[in-house]
């Protein structure tokens, strides 16, 4: 056994048998946490070099001392909450382990949307059956197959700006 997992609501202790496990609420999870606010596969635990590391897969969040994470090593005697069911880790580390290295990971390498599910979804979509019947060349307009011509330009009238992305207007509500 490589440690074990103390509900701190009481129950009893789940051990953790394997060095990869799955936390989450689908019955093919390694720890199944049937809660409707446990994502179906909410986090991976991992015992790395003698110590475990957990990494959060979910929208309702991972947390290891009250502290939300994306992915942290754990200390034994840390409290790692699931949604908002709380455990406690207890494993003794490997004596010959090297103490894993925390890496500094960016803060702003992932907007705040991003972080919050909330992204605007710019990937590129994929094409329609329709779309792959047309026959290549000029993209199709509102008006028809007919190649889309450039307005004509008025210089009194003010260069439109490109359209705004979500890190845009993120930025903007934050400046007001």
């Amino acid at each position: 056994m490589l440690g074990s997992l103390i509900p701190k609501g009481g129950g009893d202790p789940i051990p953790l048998l394997k060095p990869q496990l799955m936390v989450g609420r689908r019955p093919s999870c390694d720890i199944l946490l049937d809660y409707s606010n446990v994502s179906s596969h909410h986090c991976r635990l991992e015992y790395l070099n003698g110590y475990w590391r957990a990494t959060d897969l979910s929208r309702n969040g991972t947390k290891v001392n009250d502290e939300r994470i994306d992915e942290r090593y754990l200390q034994p005697g840390d409290e790692i909450a699931f949604a908002k069911h709380l455990f406690e880790i207890q494993y003794t580390p490997d004596p010959n382990a090297a103490l894993p290295e925390i890496e500094d990971v960016d803060p702003f390498a992932m907007s705040l949307l991003e972080k919050a599910g909330l992204d605007s979804g710019e990937r590129p979509r994929r094409p329609s059956a329709r779309d792959r019947s047309r026959p290549s060349g000029n993209p199709p307009t509102a008006t028809g197959n007919a190649p889309h011509s450039p307005a004509p330009s008025n210089p009194s009238t003010p260069p439109i700006p490109p359209p705004k992305n979500d890190d845009d207007r993120a930025l903007e509500w934050l400046n007001e």
